[in-house]
């Protein structure tokens, strides 16, 4: 595989991770909010919980991020100096944000903040 098919792969990685993480929650904070649903006995908290539940699951179906707001894209990366794509790391992650935006896709308004 040449360079440039290597970062080609890598963006397209990155921006799959990126839109994936817009919709989807980790596992353990899942498991977290169906533990606290449980202990609740407000009928109001269980509502809010179970809309919680709803919307996660709305985000994945509807293919959505699943909190309006997405956040500020930060990358903290951590490789060898000889990494092979170190000198396109930059350009590479921007684009894969790029990706994201349209695939997840992640609101404009939150990506592109010092840009517009």
């Amino acid at each position: 595989m040449d360079k440039q098919e290597q970062v080609e792969q890598l963006t397209n990685y990155v921006a799959h991770f990126v839109a994936h993480t817009a919709k989807v929650l980790p596992d353990d904070v899942i498991a977290k909010l169906d533990e606290l649903a449980e202990k609740e006995d407000s009928p109001l908290s269980k509502t809010i919980y179970q809309t919680m539940k709803l919307n996660q699951k709305l985000a994945k179906d509807l293919n959505r991020p699943s909190c309006q707001d997405t956040g500020v894209m930060q990358f903290v990366v951590r490789c060898g100096t000889n990494f092979p794509l170190i000198n396109e790391l930059e350009v590479l992650l921007k684009e894969a944000v790029i990706r994201a935006t349209q695939q997840a896709p992640l609101r404009h308004n939150s990506v592109e903040t010092f840009d517009e």
